[in-house]
């Protein structure tokens, strides 16, 4: 986990744990499959998630002294933009990995972490967000081949930057119009490209290492490029509450 600070709200984020995991083979599959179970397991993280996301931007956790106020600090915008940002932060980051790897010919779906969901819910309680809602498990991909576990590693990251484009674009627009709105469109944008670099770093588990290991120039031109595009948007979004550099 790694300490982060926010403006006028500071918190810790490791984020979630988006590195997907092998898991025994399984039958390989020729087209984009799901299961019961998967659909229970990722809408429960889904959920979770969110929560955790509201409890911690609204700034009503234990630590800051003002749970009593929970009841005006929990607003619609705030809850709208979180169920967005955990979506395609989290749901979409899943299913990239997934696509791929079922695309590959492997089997792939998301399991949920009920020890790493309910720390979830006790951090964000407290006023913090430490997170590992779960991963897409592969099953069948070969350890040694590098070309498919690094591609189907840099999906998730890759996903997560082209909704912060899209989500900053739109937040740009806004402010340029004078539309409040414009900060709940960066706050989204940032949670992207914030768990997109995280995800990023070379160690354990993390599509980072699969990537490196795959291609050490594709690695390191995405995390420092995705890196560069997160302290941006998380110096507009926590110090200035703007954009930072409007297209």
């Amino acid at each position: 986990m790694v300490p982060f600070a926010g403006g006028g709200a500071p918190f810790v984020s490791g984020g979630p744990n988006y590195a997907y995991q092998w898991t025994p083979a399984r039958p390989t599959v020729s087209r984009i499959t799901t299961s019961r179970t998967e659909l229970i397991h990722i809408s429960i993280a889904y959920v979770v998630l969110t929560f955790d996301f509201v409890l911690v931007f609204s700034g009503a956790g234990l630590l800051y002294g003002r749970t009593a106020e929970i009841g005006s600090l929990v607003t619609l915008p705030l809850v709208v933009s979180a169920l967005i940002a955990t979506f395609t932060a989290f749901i979409c980051h899943e299913m990239a990995h997934k696509i791929v790897a079922q695309r590959h010919g492997f089997w792939a779906e998301f399991r949920a972490s009920p020890f790493g969901l309910v720390f979830s819910v006790i951090t964000s309680a407290l006023g913090l967000l430490l997170a590992a809602p779960g991963a897409t498990l592969v099953g069948g991909m070969p350890t040694f081949d590098r070309s498919a576990w690094g591609r189907t590693s840099l999906a998730g990251p890759l996903t997560n930057v082209m909704f912060g484009a899209i989500f900053y674009a739109g937040s740009v627009a806004l402010f340029l119009t004078g539309y409040p709105a414009y900060y709940w469109l960066l706050f989204i944008a940032w949670a992207n490209a914030w768990l997109g670099a995280f995800n990023l770093i070379p160690f354990g588990p993390l599509d980072g290492a699969k990537v490196l290991r795959w291609d050490p120039g594709v690695w390191a031109a995405s995390f420092f490029g995705i890196g560069a595009f997160a302290v941006a948007l998380w110096y507009g979004f926590f110090y200035v509450g703007a954009p930072i550099f409007p297209l």
